[in-house]
């Protein structure tokens, strides 16, 4: 069953964009939540995760992090493991 994985982006962030086309890459859906249109949003999630920088990425439900530690885990091969397919 593929994972549940959540992208927080905001406008104009290229680390996000880096993270959304690392996950289409390697084939794995991703939810994403844009906090440029949802700014309500942002105190609740720093609040959660414990990070002000973006992108921030959940997977089912547990804080992974940001670019940085999306990269370590597609070198460790955790990343295939969340694909669709």
């Amino acid at each position: 069953m593929p994972s549940r994985v959540i992208l927080f982006s905001t406008d104009s962030c290229t680390f996000c964009v880096h993270a959304k086309s690392l996950l289409a890459k390697r084939g794995v859906a991703f939810e994403e939540v844009n906090l440029g249109e949802h700014p309500e949003l942002q105190a609740e999630l720093a609040s959660v995760t414990g990070l002000t920088s973006f992108p921030q990425i959940l997977v089912d439900g547990e804080t992974l992090g940001g670019l940085n530690e999306l990269r370590a885990a597609d070198k460790s091969g955790a990343l295939a493991s969340w694909s669709t397919g």
